[in-house]
């Protein structure tokens, strides 16, 4: 990719070849088709008017077009980020029922926006992406059923209670309505799962939504539907979406919010970039899908855009059609912004029944069993992660959920990183040597584990035979803060487990590619504390990066005066035999 200051620019519409025109066209009108009435509908699941997510279509759209490091993502917004958009939106005082709650969703598409393209400065795309799988079935799974209850009173023509928040409250409202239920409602919201269910099984490039919306539409048109009892969405303003400033006075209270939707709109981007992405595509870069996403917001902030993010459903349509590259999205844009000059009116008609079938059935896939028993299959861990995540969503809502979820990912992650780094060497028929079977090597400090590093320490001391007295180990990774004193800890414990009891221990270094006065003053408190067993340290193979750093530490400089510092393993285990065991 060429560098410079227009580096990040059309990176997708470079070479653009005539050829792809017409695939793009028809792929993007066939995206705009599922878009368009799917943005609408998640509209209201942040419980604003549906024109917010009619212009979500627009210009995040076209941005992300321009910046995107994928060729054919379609970006809008997605259930989870319209999920966490409530919460946040709630939780700054904003009703549901405010009669311009324009600012207020600029403000914080602006903010999740700045959240983005901080983010992309200070490069912490590839951190971010370490939240958990677990963590993510978990929050979907929350996601889903807390939506699906959230539009039963849309499904039954029943009214919503302003009172109800979260999962059990909603969904208690919700079946306590039932008496009041409108059959003409019912019949539509089940007649309109049914068909969305069915062409999406038996018709997958038939735009299901547009056919449920067409289809709702002439209902209300031609059958009287409203004379039966069913409610309409509130008209939407014809033209395009005017200018809007933020109000910066709710910055503080929506920052936390605007985190989590940042979060996830990052990582579902990415993940449908990286889903679709063609073999001779470039690879999806964090920082690039940062800097698009993050600009996508900025500027439709200002232009009552929802916060947008990649969107599955209707990139898998737009690539169904043939789309080639970004041309398909600008097409889809444009499909959004003829729907609001032309078209207004005529969704006036539009069932907020149909709306709550789309949600329903649109984020009820986002509840997969099949991941919980995949995540109990392979690590128990992350299994209770997942559930712990999903209850919490249930009952506090999303937005704990995300920040617990991303808090006990930095907790899984951290307790990796923090494992003991070293395991024992043993000679190989060949001559060289080989570490002994990590799974044995590593675990935590639990009386099995004490039993386990004393069997360790047995084999390595009995198969290393061509070295009596030596105990030869390998550092598995580099040490760093925080996994030092575990590995010192854990090399006191192999060699006072050894039999016999060794006169020398060499450390293999070479995973040492850094070094900080943390590691250093370890290393030099193992060497103390080795030499109190009668032991003497040696270490082999460190990079000579590391060792020209390391030579300001006066212990590390005494080290190599002392001949304690060796090129190789074998070079080490011939002075051990040579050098003095007692304390220094």
């Amino acid at each position: 990719m060429p560098s410079g200051p227009c580096a990040d620019l059309f990176p997708t519409l470079r070479g653009y070849r005539a050829s792809w025109l017409r695939s793009d066209v028809v792929g993007g009108l066939s995206a705009g088709a599922v878009v368009v009435p799917q943005a609408m509908a998640y509209a209201t699941i942040a419980n604003l008017p549906v024109s917010f997510g009619l212009y979500t279509c627009m210009v995040p759209l076209v941005v992300y077009a321009l910046l995107g490091g994928s060729r054919t993502l379609s970006m809008s917004t997605t259930s989870t980020i319209a999920t966490l958009s409530a919460s946040t939106l709630l939780a700054a005082g904003v009703a549901a029922d405010a009669a311009d709650p324009a600012r207020a969703v600029a403000t914080l598409t602006l903010l999740v926006g700045a959240l983005l393209l901080l983010t992309r400065v200070l490069r912490l795309g590839s951190l971010v992406e370490n939240i958990s799988q677990a963590t993510l079935v978990g929050i979907k799974a929350g996601v889903g059923a807390t939506v699906a209850a959230a539009q039963l009173p849309h499904l039954l023509g029943v009214p919503t209670d302003p009172d109800a928040t979260g999962f059990f409250h909603v969904l208690g409202a919700a079946l306590g309505s039932l008496d009041q239920a409108v059959p003409a409602t019912v019949a539509l919201s089940v007649g309109s799962i049914a068909v969305l269910l069915l062409l999406g099984r038996v018709a997958p490039r038939v735009p299901a939504p547009l056919v449920v919306v067409a289809a709702g539409i002439a209902l209300v048109a031609f059958a009287g539907l409203t004379d039966r009892g069913v409610e309409v969405i509130e008209p939407i303003p014809p033209g395009l979406p005017l200018p809007v400033l933020p109000d910066l006075s709710l910055v503080g209270s929506m920052l936390a919010g605007a985190s989590a939707i940042a979060i996830m709109a990052f990582l579902e981007t990415v993940a449908v970039g990286r889903g679709v992405r063609r073999p001779d595509e470039p690879q999806i870069g964090p920082d690039q899908e940062l800097l698009a996403n993050g600009v996508a917001a900025v500027v439709g902030a200002f232009f009552r855009a929802m916060p947008p993010a990649g969107g599955f459903s209707q990139t898998a349509v737009s690539l169904r059609a043939g789309a080639r590259t970004q041309v398909a999205g600008l097409v889809t844009a444009a499909l959004a912004i003829l729907v609001a000059l032309f078209l207004a009116p005529v969704l006036d008609d539009l069932p907020q029944a149909t709306l709550g079938a789309m949600v329903v059935v649109a984020t009820v896939s986002l509840i997969k069993v099949g991941d919980f028993v995949v995540l109990w299959r392979i690590n128990r861990v992350e299994f209770a992660v997942a559930v712990v995540t999903t209850v919490i969503g249930l009952v506090a809502g999303l937005l704990p959920a995300v920040g617990v979820g991303v808090g006990l990912t930095l907790v899984l992650v951290l307790r990796e990183l923090d494992r003991p780094r070293v395991v024992p060497l043993v000679r190989t028929p060949q001559g060289g040597w080989a570490p002994v079977d990590r799974g044995t090597a590593e675990g935590d400090d639990s009386e099995e584990d004490a039993d386990v590093t004393r069997e360790v320490a047995r084999e390595a001391a009995l198969e290393s035979g061509i070295a009596p007295g030596v105990l030869v180990l390998h550092l598995d990774a580099g040490l760093y803060t925080a996994n030092t004193r575990p590995t010192v800890e854990r090399i006191l414990a192999l060699a006072r487990a050894s039999a016999p009891a060794p006169h020398a221990v060499v450390l293999e270094s070479g995973a040492q590619r850094g070094v900080t006065s943390t590691v250093l003053d370890g290393l030099a408190d193992l060497d103390r504390q080795l030499a109190g067993i009668g032991c003497t340290l040696l270490l082999a193979r460190v990079p000579a990066e590391t060792a020209a750093r390391a030579a300001a530490s006066p212990w590390f400089a005494a080290l190599a005066t002392d001949g304690r510092l060796l090129p190789s393993v074998d070079a080490a285990v011939e002075a051990a035999r040579t050098l003095s065991a007692t304390p220094r």
